[in-house]
């Protein structure tokens, strides 16, 4: 399957415009200056039909390996990404994680407590960007890591995609990624829209957490198919997937099998990881001589180190609504 077979029908879009999109130079023999740069605009942008702004290419994020997680919402993104950030700082990286939800709780566990957002602080200076200091939005958590939260639009108004594109504008504007290695975006729930989606713009690998459950993996469908979408003007790929609080893995196991995803990371339903959010705390944090923990961090640093490693994209073929409903059945 090429980015240009993906179903657009059964999600919004329409008949293909005859112009392929060109997509990003990955190849080897693209030069430092043409790699992740558009060789040149798709009038379709994402899909015919889209309402979705395209990134301002001055607001790339160009030095950092960035990873986006997306999963079902409740299904664990953000105890991942905190987890997942800290075992980067473990390796000697330096981390950028971004939270991009209204509910701004992605770092907590990282900052013990909920940081204003990129929103909030902007609107106390009346959107005056230039009258904000860098401690004004990026606070120090556990190990290192350096988080921010974009925050969200007020409810029924606005697009998540302007707070992200405003909260790495500010970041770029600090030049706090001038010596960044990793960036982190901890997306809220399924990708339904072109703002939500917009993270994956900026991303590299696009990472999915899941559950052994039919919601969890009727939501990591939708949004394979979006990231392939997103292939199509950008340099962001599927990365894999992350199985949360499972476990056993049998249904996806048998999703990866028939779609061509594959899973990087198996954390069980361990009360480990439970207890250790009650403790606003990431699990390298907890007793690491209970055996559940030392389990949960080995993952998580192995993850790490894969991700670090550079992972072949996945080739995908996400499935109709319909027949993953068939595949999956309905129990």
């Amino acid at each position: 399957m090429t980015l240009d077979d993906l179903p657009t029908t059964i999600y919004g879009g329409g008949k293909p415009a005859a112009t392929p999109a060109q997509g990003y130079c990955d190849a080897p023999d693209c030069g430092d200056a043409q790699r992740g740069a558009p060789r040149s605009a798709d009038p379709r942008l994402d899909g015919e039909g889209s309402v979705q702004v395209q990134l301002d290419p001055s607001e790339r994020i160009d030095k950092a390996l960035v990873f986006a997680v997306y999963g079902k919402g409740g299904i664990g993104k953000s105890t991942t990404s905190s987890n997942l950030s800290v075992a980067f700082s473990k390796l000697g990286k330096r981390v950028v994680q971004i939270g991009c939800d209204p509910k701004h709780d992605s770092t907590f566990t990282l900052t013990k407590c909920l940081v204003p957002t990129v929103i909030d602080v902007l609107e106390s200076v009346n959107f005056h960007a230039e009258e904000l200091r860098l401690e004004d939005f990026v606070y120090d958590g556990y190990n290192g890591v350096m988080c921010v939260e974009a925050g969200g639009p007020p409810a029924g108004t606005g697009c998540g995609g302007y707070v992200v594109g405003q909260t790495v504008k500010l970041l770029k504007q600090h030049h706090i990624l001038d010596d960044t290695d990793i960036v982190v975006f901890d997306v809220l729930g399924d990708v339904v829209c072109g703002g939500f989606a917009a993270p994956l713009q900026h991303a590299d690998r696009a990472l999915i957490v899941t559950a052994n459950d039919f919601d969890s993996i009727f939501a990591m469908n939708r949004i394979s198919t979006a990231i392939l979408a997103k292939a199509k003007n950008y340099k962001v790929r599927i990365g894999g997937v992350i199985a949360n609080r499972s476990d056993e893995t049998d249904q996806i196991d048998r999703f990866n099998a028939a779609t061509g995803l594959k899973t990087m990371a198996h954390l069980p339903a361990l009360d480990v990881i439970r207890r250790s959010r009650l403790r606003k705390a990431t699990l390298f944090e907890m007793d690491a001589d209970d055996p559940d923990v030392a389990h949960a961090q080995q993952q998580y640093l192995q993850l790490a180190e894969t991700l670090l490693a550079g992972p072949a994209p996945l080739e995908v073929t996400p499935m109709r609504d319909r027949d993953l409903f068939d595949f999956l059945g309905f129990d």
